[in-house]
């Protein structure tokens, strides 16, 4: 009888579902008081609609009529310093992101209630509101579609007036907290892959478009940023500088793809405004003052993080137009010395000449040399819109661009940097020559100007083969180009290995695309390079190290064997960065343990690339690893029987115990066991060995334990009291 007068209410029944809405609805004022009550009736509702939404329509349908969407945002209004905010903003959140049916979402969106919420206004500045706030708006952003965008929309002659779910988002767009950063990018994707006219037009149009030159303007930041850390770590390196490095670099990568992520949305007005932002804020700003062609307007940093970020920004974001519109940049100065020299020596019709100025028209790139951003002046209007708006009757605006002769173009631009004494500036300028020439959406006009495309189509701006093979930049180079790779690798102070992987990297490459042809010089730089690497490897022979050369051997000739097979997408530009301090990378003593190792492992990395790289010159394929049948497993029985030689020793097998110190060792995990000492040296190099007493053979021990020693200098003195006495103290390696 009492259990059916006391019988448990159904939470999730529909005539508790609107007892919760009338209680919520006597609310009159949200405080501090009633702040937790009002929370659990939140609560509720948004459990019982989640529920109802899948399980009870007729629950939904109370939900309507009630329109208790409507009463969400009252409690907003007659909050007084409750902090409800939070909590209602994460309920609703819930309810969002777990609402299936269309019906449902559809209902939510419309009624102007979510907009009401988004627009109410909240102290963001008291406690964590802020990320509640963009889960919200990014819950709401999911659900979203072409049906139901324009619900949150307010349009006027067919444009869009106000977006609140946008425009409020972007104002968190540069917010401290990585995650609310996230969820804004998050967001503005899920509402450009909507394909919506009339929101397309509004998000590229003033003021909803300054987003993106904002986006750029904090990129530009970065690099700066990450430009002052580079010039610092030149100064002194330290791990923490790399790590800041690594990080600022990892920042500006993120911005990279987002901004691919944008472009990748196919839509034309979105990709011209941001594209033209990149180019006319970022790109050119970097390159025209790099290549001499302009002066810097405030936003300046070094060669070598200026060849990084253009590179980076090719792999990541890449693209048709940024793509052409860097290559005619980088080439502009050949292209129109080679197409004067043409012209003047009659080699070519002059129609053929101005094909490269027709190349400028079609992708309007006379409109962003000639941009103005805020503050700065023409991006090089001087010398390309003169160029492209002259008659192609005269000369004088071919004559008017300051070089003389290709020995001076030589001098100049790009190939200022790949003709450098400074290797780090020729490999990441080289790097972006590659990353261009191996680009699918280079022009055919571009490509056949570098020299490295496997097919040179000049049909399509109709121009000579002279002509092509005349502006051939990296073909014509390639000679100057492989001396100095071959420099230094046969350099007298031996760079660190890293230096010289990457140089064999880029050796491999060029070659490559040569057919692995090499003059009489280069093959005698080489084979310098050749032998000192021999040399240095012969040298660690006699090091402390000389008994983990084999294995280090099998281990490093496939990592060599990547590295160089590493295809050049794939290749991260921040080598240039990481090389400009890693000669500097030695710490301690140079007569460490840790110091003698590295040494022996770098010999082995160079030994292996020259290896690797007199296979590809002789016979144009890297080699297969001769060490992979070579194993460190258990001796057999044979080769104990065999290893009696102590320089050869190796764990497990049996040595002559005649030269050994019998003593008692106490191990943690063994207790007192009897062993033997035995001292092995060759030079001021060595090892010990700690021996146990074979069970059947008096005269022979077995190896337990073997302790690499280098650079010993070992002196005994040792009196005649306590000449049965070595005193020996043992510190664990902190390598």
């Amino acid at each position: 009888m009492w259990r059916s007068v006391w019988r448990s209410i159904d939470r999730f029944s529909l005539q508790h579902f609107k007892y919760v809405i009338n209680e919520l609805r006597q609310i009159k004022v949200v405080d501090r008081n009633n702040r937790e009550v009002v929370i659990d009736l939140l609560q509720s509702l948004v459990e019982i609609v989640t529920y109802g939404d899948r399980q009870d329509p007729m629950i939904f349908e109370c939900f309507m009529e009630y329109q208790v969407l409507a009463e969400f945002v009252r409690v907003l209004k007659i909050s007084r310093n409750s902090r409800i905010e939070a909590p209602l903003l994460q309920y609703l959140s819930i309810m969002i992101q777990n609402m299936g049916s269309e019906q449902a979402i559809y209902y939510c969106l419309s009624n102007d209630y979510i907009n009401k919420i988004i627009e109410h206004t909240y102290e963001f500045d008291a406690g964590d509101l802020a990320p509640y706030y963009m889960s919200f708006l990014r819950a709401v952003s999911n659900k979203i579609n072409r049906d139901t965008l324009c619900l949150l929309v307010k349009v006027y002659r067919d444009v869009v007036t106000s977006f609140p779910l946008y425009t409020e988002a972007l104002k968190f767009a540069h917010h401290g907290e990585k995650m609310i950063q996230t969820a804004v990018r998050a967001l503005t994707l899920n509402i450009f892959n909507v394909s919506d006219d009339m929101v397309y037009q509004f998000v590229a149009t003033p003021p909803a478009s300054k987003y993106f030159s904002d986006l750029v303007h904090s990129l530009r930041e970065k690099c700066i940023l990450l430009d002052g850390l580079v010039k610092a770590t030149e100064e002194k390196y330290t791990d923490q500088k790399k790590r800041d490095i690594l990080l600022e670099s990892d920042k500006i990568i993120d911005d990279m793809y987002y901004f691919k992520d944008i472009l990748s949305v196919g839509e034309s007005r979105l990709s011209k405004v941001v594209s033209k932002d990149l180019l006319s804020l970022l790109v050119f700003p970097i390159l025209l003052p790099l290549l001499q062609m302009q002066q810097s307007n405030g936003f300046h940093v070094s060669a070598v993080t200026s060849l990084y970020i253009v590179s980076q920004l090719l792999q990541v974001v890449g693209g048709k137009n940024i793509i052409n519109y860097v290559a005619v940049v980088l080439l502009y100065p050949y292209m129109t010395l080679h197409i004067r020299d043409a012209i003047e020596g009659e080699t070519t019709d002059a129609s053929n000449a101005y094909s490269f100025y027709n190349l400028l028209h079609e992708l309007e790139i006379v409109k962003f040399f000639s941009l103005k951003s805020e503050g700065e002046e023409d991006v090089n209007g001087n010398h390309v819109s003169a160029h492209v708006e002259s008659n192609a009757s005269s000369n004088s605006d071919l004559d008017s661009f300051p070089m003389d002769g290709d020995t001076c173009v030589e001098r100049k631009g790009i190939l200022a940097y790949i003709n450098s004494e400074n290797h780090i500036l020729l490999f990441a300028s080289l790097f972006l020559l590659l990353i261009l020439a191996e680009n699918k959406d280079l022009d055919s006009l571009m490509a056949s100007a570098i020299g490295l495309s496997e097919m040179q189509d000049t049909t399509k701006y109709d121009i000579s083969a002279s002509l092509v093979g005349k502006s051939n930049i990296l073909m014509r180079l390639m000679p100057q180009v492989l001396n100095a790779l071959l420099k230094v690798l046969a350099s007298q102070a031996p760079s660190c290995a890293l230096i010289q992987l990457h140089t064999g990297w880029f050796l491999q490459k060029l070659l490559s695309f040569q057919g692995n042809r090499l003059n009489d010089h280069h093959l005698q730089l080489f084979n310098t390079s050749y032998q000192r690497s021999c040399e240095r490897l012969q040298k660690e022979l006699d090091g402390g190290w000389f008994d983990q050369i084999l294995e280090t051997l099998r281990d490093e000739w496939a990592n060599c064997k990547t590295a160089l097979e590493e295809p050049l997408q794939s290749k991260n530009p921040l080598f240039a960065l990481e090389l400009a301090f890693c000669q500097q990378t030695t710490d301690g003593s140079t007569t460490s343990s840790k110091f003698s190792w590295q040494t022996m492992v770098d010999a082995v990395k160079v030994f292996t690339l020259h290896v690797q790289l007199k296979t590809f010159i002789v016979k144009g394929n890297l080699l297969e690893n001769p060490f992979l049948e070579l194993t460190s497993g258990p001796a057999t029985d044979s080769e104990i029987s065999q290893s009696s030689d102590l320089s050869s020793a190796s764990f497990g097998s049996e040595v002559f115990l005649g030269s050994g110190f019998p003593c008692r060792i106490a191990f943690s995990n063994a207790g007192v066991r009897d062993i033997y000492l035995i001292p092995v040296a060759r030079g001021i190099s060595g090892k010990l060995i700690l021996a146990e007493k074979h069970p059947f053979r008096s005269q022979r021990g077995v190896v337990i334990a073997i302790a690499p020693l280098a650079g010993l200098s070992v002196s005994f003195d040792i009196g005649k009291a306590d000449s049965q006495i070595v005193f020996m103290i043992l510190m664990r390696s902190t390598f």
